[in-house]
């Protein structure tokens, strides 16, 4: 369990952040944010490109205060026409995927970290005192509430008639999707010092797929959570706690029965989601999460490297290393381009070809959380509580 001395530890490293920040001291500080490695530990300067291809702004709109600082990489979610997200401070809100227009706005007390996750005619969100909310999809009005022991800051996973939470202890917390009641739950073990953020829930027929701070994923029986398997991304090994640090913070992605999964300690992995056996394992890798395309799996690595896999073999196909230090986002796909923001709110797309810079535009404030892609449109939510939805041409 991820115990008050496993928070007292995070917050400490926090502060600790935060003096480097002030120092000028690179080593403490970009650890964390993805600048670090680079012997001058300052982020890259943009260089003018030509652009390959024309982002369009569509719209842009308020959803409420964002998370500042808290470095939880907030993002919004894209289900059939809509666009549901949420804000630290000022609730949850539905959009028109192609317009921007507002649906509907739930006003939360709550400072909400996690999610939303979206499914089964409902929204969930969590929050920094572990509080969930259940939203009604339509209308946005309240369902029901129940709370969890840590902190929750990533978002709920919805499927089988049950609410799915991961909280910041490590735990996973099942919920009857009709009235809140916990149905089950799991505890893993996490080490002593983690990256902020907590590991996503990926589902599968009957299965949960777990990241974990631990560098596992573990696939869970959906229907009692009893473990089916755990499966290494990256070994935590080394000789200090931070050596050992190996966190698969980002969503793992579900293909088909494949599974890909990245890790903070430089390692992706193709799991064969049946069995977890491992069928490929490249030393390239970060613990924000993958970008799959037809053909390649796009990783974004602690120094702010953007490189392109084999979706078959996880062999290298190109490397963009035009962002370093610049605390890049997790990628997504939009089309044949990857898609990734930074720490000064410009967002990049890059070409899944070989990895040219091909569009650039920039939204404001820092975008940390990970793009989101439907029906051609990309949105991304910038640390201020923004979100900015683009088309290409």
């Amino acid at each position: 369990m991820k115990s008050g001395k496993h928070r007292s530890l995070q917050l400490l490293t926090a502060a600790t952040l935060a003096v480097a920040m002030l120092s000028g001291c690179s080593s403490v500080k970009n650890l964390f944010s993805g600048r670090n490695k680079d012997k001058s530990g300052e982020p890259a300067k943009l260089v003018d490109i030509t652009p390959l291809v024309s982002a369009n702004r569509v719209w842009s709109a308020a959803v409420g205060k964002g998370e500042k600082d808290l470095g939880i990489g907030q993002h919004p979610v894209i289900n059939g026409n809509h666009v549901y997200a949420a804000a630290v401070d000022g609730g949850v809100s539905a959009l028109d995927l192609n317009t921007g227009q507002s649906l509907w706005h739930y006003d939360s007390k709550a400072r909400l970290s996690g999610g939303p996750g979206v499914g089964g005619g409902l929204v969930v969100v969590g929050g920094l005192k572990g509080e969930v909310i259940a939203l009604d999809e339509a209308t946005g009005q309240e369902k029901w509430t129940a709370k969890v022991n840590n902190e929750v800051l990533v978002a709920p996973s919805i499927g089988g008639g049950m609410v799915f939470v991961h909280s910041n202890d490590g735990r996973v917390t099942a919920f009857d999707a009709a009235n809140g009641e916990r149905r089950w739950f799991y505890s893993a073990d996490i080490p002593t010092l983690t990256v902020r953020g907590t590991g996503g829930i990926t589902l599968g027929p009957g299965i949960l797929f777990v990241s974990g701070d631990n560098g596992s994923v573990t696939a869970l029986n959906m229907n009692d959570g009893n473990v089916m398997w755990t499966t290494p991304v990256a070994e935590p090994d080394g000789r200090s706690e931070l050596e050992r640090m190996a966190d698969v913070d980002g969503d793992a992605v579900l293909e088909g029965t494949v599974l890909y999964a990245s890790s903070y300690k430089n390692h992706t992995v193709a799991i064969d989601g049946p069995s977890g056996q491992v069928m490929w394992d490249s030393e390239r890798g970060g613990a924000r999460g993958v970008g799959v395309s037809n053909s390649a799996i796009v990783i974004t690595d602690k120094n702010g490297n953007v490189a392109g896999l084999d979706k078959n073999s996880g062999g290298s196909l190109w490397q963009q290393s035009g962002l370093l230090n610049r605390n890049v986002s997790a990628p997504t796909v939009q089309g044949d381009y990857a898609l990734v923001g930074d720490f000064e709110g410009v967002v990049h797309w890059i070409r899944l070809s070989d990895g040219a810079f091909a569009a650039r535009s920039k939204v404001g404030a820092a975008v940390t959380g990970k793009p989101v892609v439907a029906d051609g449109i990309a949105v991304v939510q910038s640390i201020d509580g923004k979100l900015t939805a683009f088309s290409l041409k």
